[in-house]
Parts: structure tokens; C-alpha cells; sequence
């Protein structure tokens, strides 16, 4: 459960900015519109990421086979590596954490989408009516007395079907519906393995496994055709004249400072050291894990933290290797306190090399999900590292908020807030 976190970052009423922020302020303006200028450029690269995915996933369905179903594998992981940098984003910038839903929603109650083993997921649950209701499978599904026509999947039903009922569970859209029509259900635990639906999940006819897998490659195409759309219209939103670029100095220059640092304390705090990484270290639970259907959740944490380094430093490599920068955040604190500003510099770097390490460990010893296994001594401590790296960021941007006499409220998780409120199995 995600709370908020009040910062120490606040003016002093009447309180005069100090000399260097006086002199930095005409550089506040260029700082933004780098900011801007990388988040277009990331948005664009998760675009071209996702085009190619449904180009993968075109093949997939036109012809079955193991080499196009781990092609098509192969363009997901491809495709989140820009995507994972561009959730530095969120909380500052209101248009940005309204649409992630859309996108990025998780966990999900797979049941909703496709057949599941029910041994290992289970027949009902208490906190989601639909928790087997199997789209795939179905031609209508009954919600709160209303019969909702599924008969054809197409983005209209899969929309409003998407956390239907206000269950945040029913992910029917997005990167995780994908994910896991791709490789189903990791029914591994903590064990080592990934999800393994056979390719003969989309075979039509003779040699077809699953059931339904007509309507099965008609959900993915459809699925990944909403994702490339919306991905469109976010890098608009960062254009030339886009509405979150505009958005940005709106309200001042001071407050497009506070959006970027909302971002980076938020993406540190609560959502990636608690949400995503200290619950589950907690309940010592496979489920919390972000990539759990693919295994992918060390390349996603690890490129969190590479996208909130190009926010603060100002640059940023694209996918085809060239570079995006402009007047940074680093920059612009490094003029008023150039003692936080190494602080920072050193945060991050001690953060991405836990980031590493976890990423190492991922690809040579074990997956994510294993590190979070009970008893796994040395996993856990890889885990651990890495939120303790975040955590030490996070009170470094609460520091860099009070000097530059700004306001903020950071995304909180009660995995690190509130503990003993955290409900376990």
C-alpha cells in the first residue's frame, strides 16, 4: 500500500533564496527543457522498443514456432530497457503518473487474462470477484450485475475491463499483460525458472495447446497495438509544444525544479526501495517482484536507477548510442551547494553499483525472485544493498530540497513507513 511522505524540503516563510540560487536563476529554464528534452528522447526509444515488439508479435501469431515466440521475448526485454529509465517521470509530472496505469500496471490477477494452473494460483479471491474469470476463455463476464459482451477482444473491452471494479489486480493492458502472454505463469516460487508457455499456445488447429488460442493471439495484438498507441501519445506529450513539457514551467521555474526532484525522491523511496523491493523481501514473496513472469526484474530495477542518473546529470544514451544532454540538475545545485551536489554524485554512484551487483548476481547465480527466497542469506543481502543505496539517496534529495528552499511530498510504501502494517500470508 503506497502512502505519501512528507519532506523536510520546505521554505521558511519570508526566507530569502541564498546569493548562488539568485544567480543560477536564469539557467532554471535551460535545466527544464533538458529534462524535457531526455524525457522525449527515452519516451521516443520505448516507442521504436514497442513498434518492434508488435512487429515480433505480428510474426509470432502469423507463425507459431520456438523461434518466433522467443523473438518476440526477446523485443519485451529489448523494449523495457527505455521504458524502465523513463520512471523518473512519474509523481513530479501529474500527466505522466496518471497515464503509467495504462502502461505499467502491476501486480496482476493473471487469471483475468488466461487460464492458470489453479493448484499453485488458487480458485477465488476475496479481494477480486474476477479473479479467474479468464477473458480468454470467455464471451461474457458479469461484474457487479453488469454483463460486459467480450465475444470479440478488442481495445475497447480490454480498456474497460483494465482495474475493473477499482481492483488495481485487474491488469487486462499494458507491459505485464504482455509479459505474461508471452511466457504465462512462473510457477516456480522461488526456485530457479521463468514462465514457460509453450509456442502451441498460439498454434490454431491440430498441435494448439491452451484453449482458445485464436482469441489468445488476438488479446497480444491487440494488447500491444494499445501499448505502441499510448507510448505515442506520451511522446507527444513531450514535443515541441507538448502538454507535460508546457506543464513543466506553468506554475514557475521552481516548481519544474520540484517536479524533477519529486521524481527522482518518489522512483527512490517508496516506489522502487519500498514497492517494489522491500515488500517482497519482507514476505520473502516471488509475486512482488516487477518482471515476474520473464525473470526480467534486475534489468528493471537496475535501469530505474540508470534513468534517475540522466535526470540528475543530464545526459542520456539513447538506444542507438548517441547522446542527449543539456544543463542539469547537477548543474544547477553544484552552483548553490556544491557539497550536496558531490554527495549526490557519490549516492548515485553507490546506488548503480548495487544495482550492478544485484544485475550480476541475476545473470550468473541467480534470478531476482530466488534472492528474495527465505533462508537465502546472501540473496537477501543483495537485495537489502540496493534499497539501503536508495534509502541514503533519498535523504541526500531531501537535503538538496531544503537548500534550494523547495517544497515536496514523496511517494511512501509501508514496507518502510509502517512495518507492522504490512499483511502477510
Amino acid at each position: 500500500m503506497t502512502t505519501r511522505r512528507a519532506l523536510l524540503g520546505a521554505c521558511l516563510a519570508g526566507a530569502a533564496a541564498p546569493p548562488a540560487l539568485a544567480r543560477a536563476q536564469p539557467a532554471k529554464r535551460a535545466v527544464l527543457a533538458a529534462y524535457a528534452d531526455i524525457a522525449a528522447a527515452m519516451y521516443a526509444d520505448a516507442l521504436a522498443g514497442a513498434k518492434a515488439l508488435q512487429q515480433a508479435v505480428a510474426r509470432l501469431v502469423e507463425a507459431p514456432s520456438e523461434e518466433t515466440l522467443a523473438a518476440a521475448r526477446r523485443a519485451w526485454i529489448a523494449a523495457r530497457v527505455p521504458y524502465q529509465q523513463t520512471e523518473v517521470f512519474r509523481f513530479g509530472n501529474p500527466i505522466v503518473d496518471e497515464w503509467e496505469g495504462r502502461v505499467n500496471a502491476w501486480p496482476l490477477d493473471e487469471g483475468l487474462i488466461d487460464y492458470v494452473d489453479a493448484e499453485r494460483y488458487g480458485e477465488t479471491s476475496d479481494e477480486n470477484p474476477l479473479f479467474t474469470a479468464n477473458i480468454i476463455a470467455s464471451r461474457q463476464i458479469t461484474h457487479a450485475g453488469e454483463t460486459i459482451d467480450v465475444s470479440t477482444i478488442t481495445a475497447d473491452v480490454l480498456g474497460r475491463l483494465h482495474e475493473v471494479g477499482g481492483v488495481e489486480a485487474n491488469v487486462t493492458i499494458g507491459w505485464h499483460a504482455i509479459e505474461f502472454l508471452l511466457w504465462g505463469q512462473d510457477l516456480n516460487g522461488t526456485g530457479p525458472g521463468a514462465g514457460n508457455r509453450p509456442y502451441t499456445d498460439f498454434v490454431r488447429g491440430e498441435g494448439g495447446t491452451g484453449g482458445n488460442q485464436d482469441r489468445r493471439a488476438a488479446y497480444l495484438v491487440t494488447v500491444t497495438a494499445m501499448l505502441v498507441a499510448e507510448l505515442e501519445a506520451m511522446v507527444a506529450n513531450w514535443g515541441h509544444n507538448g502538454t507535460a513539457r508546457r506543464a513543466l514551467t506553468a506554475r514557475g521555474t521552481d516548481a519544474g525544479l520540484t517536479a524533477m526532484l519529486t521524481g527522482l525522491g518518489s522512483l527512490s523511496y517508496g516506489e522502487l526501495a519500498g514497492e517494489r523491493m522491500k515488500l517482497g523481501l519482507m514476505l520473502h514473496d516471488p509475486e512482488e517482484e516487477h518482471d515476474c513472469f520473464s525473470d526480467n526484474t534486475h534489468n528493471s530495477h537496475f535501469n530505474n536507477v540508470v534513468g534517475m542518473r540522466a535526470v540528475y546529470l543530464g545526459e542520456y544514451r539513447r538506444t542507438d548510442g548517441s547522446m542527449v544532454r543539456g544543463p542539469s540538475l547537477s548543474d544547477f545545485v553544484r552552483g548553490a551547494v556544491p557539497a550536496l551536489d558531490r554527495e549526490m554524485r557519490t549516492r548515485l554512484d553507490a546506488t548503480l553499483a548495487a544495482f550492478q551487483a544485484i544485475k550480476t548476481r541475476a545473470e550468473t547465480v541467480e534470478a531476482y525472485d530466488q534472492m528474495l527466497g527465505d533462508g537465502n542469506a546472501a540473496g537477501n543481502a543483495a537485495v537489502q544493498a540496493g534499497i539501503d543505496r536508495l534509502l541514503e539517496q533519498t535523504r541526500t534529495i531531501e537535503r538538496i530540497l531544503a537548500a534550494l528552499h523547495l517544497r515536496a511530498t514523496f511517494e511512501g510504501s509501508e514496507s518502510l513507513d509502517n512495518p507492522s502494517a504490512v499483511r502477510r500470508p
